[in-house]
């Protein structure tokens, strides 16, 4: 391909009406395009040609029976995107937004942060159309008893190995799980995010908002500052932004919003421990109302069918689904005084909105300060390859570094004179560990 353009239509040809896929192509094909032709061998290889193109993409039916005896047909799919650097490894999603396009989007940015972590997991995702909110919990088992029933033959602990994601949590894991292992017959590490007792990882549900923060202190230590006495705006209200809240409070900071489909919450006073454990409440209610917090904390103010993005704050922190953050979301957090926008939700940010957020503050981008998740997914495998569990301090010292360890790649890969660009960084140093590893393993 001669052009950026050229790349992106014959994209865009093959694989028509996929918008968000497009988007996560666009971002990264243009940020490694110099580094990848200077690689004749990379070229030769067709290696961006075959690396857009998922290995295997997955589509079944999922019948079920509601608990008014009523039959109920859903879709599952599992995309399973590269295999170069290991299994593939991924969450599943189920929320009534899921489709092809989502699932490609979100496994393709897996692939390269799966290797951003140094561990050896490849890239897939995957889910379902089902709203598991209203739901009882004999209808939710129901339904992931007959998702498992079709999935099972697909996935394996040394093929593939998914995890939670929007609308799966501890319950549908389980509920996942306990059918795999009756089918198969073995106990094995197929699932990460599984409950502590029975083979799932110490401090896996604060992952994700732990590693964000630790990628953070990085990004702030490099600028002679730190989180404290910051105050922070964050959206969503799940196991992400719970895990973020809670390192922030530990580190002097002041978490003032969270958010959901209906509008955002803004507590004046901040969060504290209390407030922030209330989080985990409305998690586990399958209630994705904002509004529920301020029926607890009257304080706090609604407001609905509204971005917190408004909001005056040091820091902004994506925690809730793709896009929410655009480019007039930006121009707010810099009027407003933000210095630093972490996505912590997968390609939160427009395109457009990501690219004004590099010029006018820090911006660390999802595939790089949200692979604390992952990161300690893949702990969570090595524990159970090995039938022993390390202690939380232990898991936390190694998210450490993993998180320190992707830093320094984006800043070594995204040196743009005195400034870092964290796009570039992580996609170049992503994407050239899965490429190299494609080209020793032949035309396959």
């Amino acid at each position: 391909m001669k052009s950026i353009a050229e790349f992106m239509d014959m994209v865009k040809a093959r694989n028509p009406n996929e918008p968000e896929f497009h988007q996560a192509v666009h971002e990264v094909v243009e940020t490694i395009w110099d580094a990848y032709h200077a690689n004749p061998r990379m070229v030769k290889g067709k290696i961006l040609e075959r690396i857009v193109e998922p290995e295997r993409a997955i589509s079944f039916r999922v019948p079920w029976i509601d608990d008014k005896g009523e039959i109920q047909v859903n879709r599952g799919y599992r995309v399973q995107f590269n295999s170069a650097i290991g299994p593939y490894k991924g969450g599943l999603r189920f929320h009534p937004s899921v489709n092809l396009s989502i699932l490609k989007f979100l496994g393709f940015e897996q692939m390269f942060k799966n290797a951003l972590t140094t561990l050896p997991m490849g890239g897939g995702k995957g889910g379902s159309d089902f709203n598991p909110k209203g739901r009882s919990d004999n209808e939710i088992m129901r339904f992931c008893q007959s998702f498992m029933t079709e999935l099972y033959r697909h996935i394996g602990p040394d093929t593939d190995v998914p995890a939670g994601d929007i609308g799966v949590g501890g319950r549908e894991i389980g509920y996942m799980f306990g059918q795999y292992k009756r089918i198969v017959k073995e106990f094995t590490g197929v699932f990460t995010g599984k409950g502590a007792t029975w083979g799932g990882s110490l401090i896996r549900p604060e992952a994700t908002g732990y590693g964000a923060i630790y990628f953070g202190i990085d990004m702030l230590a490099r600028n002679n500052d730190s989180f404290k006495g910051k105050t922070i705006a964050l959206s969503g209200f799940g196991n992400v932004t719970w895990g973020s809240i809670k390192k922030l409070i530990e580190l002097g900071a002041k978490c003032v919003t969270i958010s959901g489909p209906d509008g955002y919450v803004y507590d004046e006073e901040g969060f504290n421990e209390e407030k922030c454990e209330y989080l985990l409440d409305m998690r586990a209610s399958c209630n994705d109302q904002a509004e529920d917090y301020v029926k607890k904390y009257p304080k706090a103010k609604f407001f609905a069918n509204t971005k917190p993005w408004g909001v005056k704050c040091d820091v902004a922190v994506l925690c809730a689904i793709q896009n929410e953050c655009n480019v007039d979301d930006v121009k707010k957090l810099a009027e407003n005084g933000c210095k630093l926008l972490l996505e912590v939700s997968n390609m939160g940010c427009t395109a457009d909105g990501a690219k004004l957020a590099h010029e006018k503050m820090l911006f660390a981008p999802g595939k790089a300060v949200n692979a604390g998740g992952v990161a300690v997914s893949g702990l969570e495998m090595t524990q159970n390859s090995e039938r022993l569990n390390w202690t939380a301090e232990e898991v936390d010292n190694k998210l450490k570094h993993i998180m320190h360890s992707i830093h320094d790649a984006c800043v070594k890969h995204g040196k743009e004179g005195e400034r870092i660009n964290y796009i570039k960084g992580a996609n170049v140093a992503g994407f050239m560990k899965v490429a190299s590893a494609m080209l020793d393993q032949g035309v396959v």
